[in-house]
């Protein structure tokens, strides 16, 4: 499975646990349109990490949050191996 496939999938999953209703994912959709709380993003990032080992958010000093979900795809893609 693809990162983007990981990252896409886990979104809708805990849009499904937290009673979010999901718009359709597209790459320039803005992270707060996606209906996501703090917390929402929170389990988001730590669900990741936990399937991919890899929290891109801290593993660089100058890493700022993604705006959208193609940057924040991206974000998961662009890691260094």
């Amino acid at each position: 499975m693809s990162v983007r496939s990981k990252v896409i999938e886990a979104i809708q999953q805990i849009a499904r646990e937290q009673h979010v209703a999901l718009p359709a994912l597209s790459d320039d959709l803005s992270l707060h349109e996606t209906g996501f709380d703090s917390l929402a993003f929170a389990i988001l990032v730590a669900r990741l990490e936990d399937e991919t080992g890899i929290d891109p958010f801290t593993i660089s000093e100058d890493a700022a949050f993604p705006a959208t979900v193609g940057d924040f795809v991206r974000a998961y893609e662009n890691v260094p191996a």
